[in-house]
């Protein structure tokens, strides 16, 4: 567990607790003066070092606040040190297609799968792209579970981003080559997965996919078919007359899959998804990673806690001194040293008498 300051410059408000202190330094010098003057007793330091500490607190409060503390606890984690993957998931507008209206869509149930896969397989990096005719990485492989779940959830949508060209059919397995021509993966990854999450209604591959995922270190390809003929996208809660299942997305899916030299696994099957991952992963060596678990800002708390000694001079300066003043000027009270005074003031001067 570290604590740590996000913006450490904010430590400088802090300085301005001189001021206050400066003042009442001031101010007790001269409040001293007059006294001495005036023949009164000194105020003990005791009873000075209250109003001090809670003067100087409130601005060394606000100036920590200001830096933004927080508390970062970690955790080691086993991380493979040869191997790389991707999930890449299918955002064409076929991929809300659902059973029935407010049931998991397609593309609902690939994100389950890819959690499921992302789980049981903690020390490989996972990294998560979208295809549509084109393929976009969104996360690069990491073993941060946290990191791949919140990209899938937040970042992972239909139709985000749109296809780049307008045409009937939005997907393109065969625009799959972009991952081995343009560098997906780096050098230090020799064993390297990639896992497809696709209805299959795409346009027929051509066979440059084929030549693209040739190169080495070669590429193992597991396509995972997310797909019901009993299905319609019932985004308003009715079913869009727009659209029909494409039965010839299975074939479509075997062929990218020849051309690529992978393997298509039904969506039903989520062992079989898992023993084909496993297999392309392999075993290789692993080295222990700390990576952050937890994270707590401090702020909120330190800024409330100033409030404590802010209290504590409002309260001192609005009630307790008022009712010392109280005490002071009630009849019999008063210092030992002004006894005597009061004393001559109290005491009956008597009659004049004729001169």
């Amino acid at each position: 567990m570290d604590v740590r300051l996000v913006t450490p410059l904010g430590l400088l408000f802090a300085l301005t607790a001189l001021l206050p202190l400066a003042v009442f330094a001031v101010r007790l010098r001269r409040m001293g003066a007059m006294r001495r003057a005036l023949g009164l007793g000194q105020p003990r330091f005791r009873s000075l070092l209250p109003f001090a500490l809670a003067l100087a607190a409130v601005p060394v409060l606000l100036g920590l606040a200001a830096a933004q503390p927080v508390v970062e606890t970690t955790e080691t984690v086993r991380q493979r040190t040869d191997v790389q993957a991707f999930v890449v998931l299918d955002v064409s507008r076929s991929m809300l297609a659902s059973r029935a209206p407010g049931a998991p869509t397609r593309l609902d149930r690939a994100k389950e799968l890819a959690l499921t896969l992302r789980g049981e397989l903690p020390e490989v990096p996972f990294g998560i792209a979208s295809l549509t005719d084109r393929v976009l990485p969104h996360l690069f492989p990491t073993s941060d579970i946290r990191v791949f779940d919140a990209t899938l959830a937040r970042a992972v949508r239909a139709e985000n981003p749109p296809p780049a060209a307008y045409a009937t059919l939005a997907t393109k397995l065969g625009s799959l080559r972009e991952i081995p021509e343009q560098s997906y993966f780096p050098p230090a990854a020799k064993k390297r997965v990639v896992v497809v999450l696709t209805d299959g209604e795409s346009e027929l591959p051509e066979s440059d996919l084929a030549a693209a995922f040739e190169r080495e270190p070669r590429i193992r390809t597991v396509f995972v078919r997310v797909w019901d003929a009993n299905e319609a996208i019932y985004e308003t809660g009715i079913a869009e007359g727009g659209y029909s299942p494409d039965p010839r997305g299975e074939t479509i899916t075997a062929r990218a899959a020849e051309l690529v030299g992978g393997t298509v696994v039904p969506e039903s099957n989520a062992g079989a998804l898992l023993e084909a991952v496993r297999s392309a992963v392999g075993t290789g060596e692993t080295v222990a990673r700390s990576e952050s678990s937890g994270r707590l800002a401090l702020m909120p708390w330190v800024t409330l806690l100033a409030l404590v000694p802010l209290a504590f001079l409002l309260v001192r300066r609005n009630f307790w001194w008022r009712g010392a003043r109280l005490h002071r000027s009630m009849p019999g009270r008063g210092t030992a040293g002004a006894a005597p005074e009061a004393a001559k003031v109290r005491a009956p001067r008597g009659v004049a008498q004729p001169g």
